[in-house]
């Protein structure tokens, strides 16, 4: 997915204030099992996925815990980070040969300080990702797995064949043994 219409997803910017954004966005690309992102680090980046698929994790008593996948089109940040330059909880491994973009969070803070237009599609960067958490918390609090299987199915149903089976199982938080059960009974 080209940047153009990823960031016009978040808010469309006038020409020349898209412009001088990006100018300080980069194209690069990692392969497959690198980490984007790691925990206890202050990232200064954000990261938009023009290919690839990604998975947020933390571990909880040794286990890998996923709780984020991300996709062409998505973003990839450190809220930690990007709001408060603080150490992050997650990591961020990718799960594919990837390409992604790259904007230095300096830089934005900087362009927020020159261009309203730029100020206000870092506002509404940050009010969709906190919805975003905020249906996953939803989701994880009021759903059951089976459900929540159901949902990733019907919104992305791409996710299931580039994805194994171990991560969704934890993202759904349940063993390989219950999510072949409810695969079992989905069929």
């Amino acid at each position: 997915m080209e940047i153009e219409t990823i960031l016009d997803k978040i808010y469309e910017l006038p020409d020349s204030s898209k412009e001088s954004l990006l100018e300080f966005i980069t194209e690069v690309e990692y392969p497959k099992g690198y980490r984007l992102l790691n925990a206890d680090k202050t990232e200064r980046n954000i990261f938009f996925i023009k290919k690839g698929i990604v998975r947020a994790y933390t571990y909880s008593s040794g286990d890998e815990i996923t709780f984020w996948f991300g996709k062409e089109g998505n973003t990839v940040v450190s809220m930690k980070s990007y709001v408060n330059n603080q150490k992050g909880y997650e990591n961020i491994e990718l799960l594919e040969n990837s390409i992604l973009y790259k904007l230095s969070v300096p830089a934005l803070d900087n362009l927020f300080v020159k261009d309203i237009h730029i100020a206000n599609w870092g506002r509404r960067f940050a009010e969709q990702e906190l919805l975003k958490t905020e249906e996953r918390l939803i989701e994880r609090q009021f759903k059951t797995a089976s459900e929540r299987y159901g949902e990733l199915i019907k919104n992305h149903p791409e996710l299931l064949q580039r994805i194994q089976l171990s991560y969704i199982a934890s993202y759904l938080g349940i063993t390989q043994v219950s999510l072949s059960r409810i695969r079992a009974n989905i069929k």
